[in-house]
């Protein structure tokens, strides 16, 4: 299999001409004047070309202009793409985006005018949708699907002023693509030693500092946490340290800590089958950190981030971790494991508390695939956060809405903290009411009450079938919110105030 930096995805231009007839495939806007169809820029010339009234055809056909809807017309040489846009905002420019590079398959190349009908935060929605749906993992020896559309040409498009916003708009929705690929591996090759890799081949192109720890040095630093769930695996655990600095050094300063169980048996609380199935899945929000920190540099990210990935494979053997082990964390901090498949706490909460102890940010944000309980809550398209610091949780929420990656924020209900009590250690790692809540405030422990935020996305870790930008399987969801957030002018602005 390739290497994440090395996983194709489609090749955008920007072009001042129209589309033409000559591209063999060609996509135009579909919009709704007040309830008739209308065809966006470079319709006009291209129904001159094809002496063909367009409408009309598309009428016959049975054309929508809802967002993400797509009619195709041949012509000899030619198929011309017709694809909603609904009222042409990013959200529906994503859909649009998506619906092009599914229905374009077989194509290798495509002009397209659809995104012309929007802004820069269109064209990056464009791109974000068209890259993500053309997301493909086999390791079958015939490949037998279709080729995907390997080239897009932004028709109708300013080079000079949207060739930043294109590198930007590639950057994201690559990095995103990157975390699908890593939680998509299956987790006979994707050992904590093979994630840990492909993180520092992420970390390459940004020139980032670099830090690994094996079972080794965790052992002697006390990552108990760490080591305990990583214990029963073949496979030692690890723990990666990626660095990114900005040219303005003294900078605030923000860590990403990302769950990274490679594969999540429950331990001897051992899953259901069917619930195990997708487990390979179960390092999300390593992927996503890792990916995150390997895209900062592309989009001018102006503050400090360090992303911290702990790793292990919560496995069942003789060395197994026991339901009523007590586990001493890195910092001292003590846990009763009354569940072994409420294993990412247990490895979140040494990174941040190293986190807070060594590195001392601004701000700390941890993400992982962690309950079950958000998806009761929450459904299926929707991540929940939990959020001690306002400041941090409206800058979340508008790279949210910026990126299509929507958040709900929980509460951290302090009446529920009685529920962690232990009597055997300073608390209890699945007291079993109130699950996602419950798992946050143990998580807020080690947070040594700095500005902190913390991602459920068990919620929106893997898509059923293929949606808009999503595809069935692994998501790979926060690469994009937490870009357009790290990538602002000022992601820190009054958090901690």
């Amino acid at each position: 299999m390739p290497l994440p930096s090395a996983v194709p995805t489609p090749n955008f231009t920007l072009s001042a001409a129209a589309p033409r007839r000559e591209a063999g495939a060609v996509a135009l806007a579909l919009l709704d004047d007040d309830g008739a169809l209308e065809l966006g820029p470079g319709a006009a010339s291209l129904a001159d070309d094809l002496d063909a009234d367009l409408l009309a055809l598309l009428d016959q056909a049975g054309a929508k202009a809802a967002a993400g809807s797509v009619t195709a017309l041949p012509f000899p040489g030619l198929t011309l793409y017709a694809v909603g846009v609904g009222g042409a905002g990013p959200d529906d420019l994503r859909k649009a985006g998506a619906a092009l590079a599914r229905a374009a398959t077989g194509h290798e190349t495509v002009e397209s005018a659809v995104q012309a009908v929007g802004d820069q935060a269109g064209l990056t929605a464009f791109v974000a949708g068209a890259v993500l749906a053309s997301f493909r993992f086999t390791m079958r020896t015939e490949e037998q699907a279709p080729r995907l559309v390997r080239r897009v040409v932004l028709a109708l498009a300013d080079p000079a002023a949207d060739a930043a916003v294109l590198a930007r708009a590639e950057a994201i929705a690559g990095a995103s693509f990157r975390a699908r690929w890593l939680a998509t591996m299956p987790s006979n090759v994707k050992s904590p030693e093979w994630l840990a890799e492909q993180a520092l081949v992420l970390a390459a192109p940004g020139q980032l500092k670099t830090k690994v720890w094996g079972q080794p040095e965790l052992e002697k630093e006390g990552f108990g946490g760490i080591l305990a769930v990583g214990r029963a695996s073949a496979s030692p655990p690890r723990l990666v340290r990626l660095d990114y600095t900005p040219k303005k050094r003294r900078a605030p300063h923000v860590v990403l800590v990302g769950k990274g169980i490679t594969f999540d048996t429950g331990g001897l609380s051992i899953k259901p089958g069917e619930s195990m199935v997708n487990m390979k899945r179960d390092m999300t929000g390593a992927a996503v950190v890792a990916a995150t920190l390997g895209a900062l540099h592309q989009v001018g990210c102006p503050v400090r981030v360090t992303g911290l990935l702990p790793i292990a494979e919560n496995s069942i053997g003789g060395d197994a971790l026991r339901p009523g082990d007590v586990i001493t964390h890195w910092g001292g901090r003590t846990t009763e494991v009354t569940n072994t498949d409420a294993e990412g706490r247990l490895v979140l909460a040494d990174a941040l508390r190293y986190a807070v102890d060594e590195i001392k940010p601004d701000l700390v944000v941890d993400i992982a695939t962690l309950t079950g309980a958000i998806k009761v809550a929450l459904g299926l398209h929707t991540g929940g956060y939990f959020a001690t610091d306002d400041a941090a949780a409206a800058h979340l929420e508008q790279a949210s809405r910026e990126s299509g990656e929507r958040l709900w924020r929980m509460p951290l209900s302090e009446e529920y903290e009685s529920f962690l009590s232990s009597k055997v250690a300073d608390s209890d790692n699945a007291p079993g009411r109130a699950p996602a809540i419950t798992a946050a405030l143990f998580l807020q422990h080690f947070t040594g009450g700095l500005p902190w935020v913390h991602l459920d996305i068990a919620s929106v870790g893997d898509a059923l079938k293929d949606s808009d930008e999503w595809t069935a399987g692994p998501t790979g969801f926060g690469v994009r919110l937490l870009l357009h957030w790290l990538g602002s002018a000022d992601p820190l602005a009054g958090v901690g105030g």
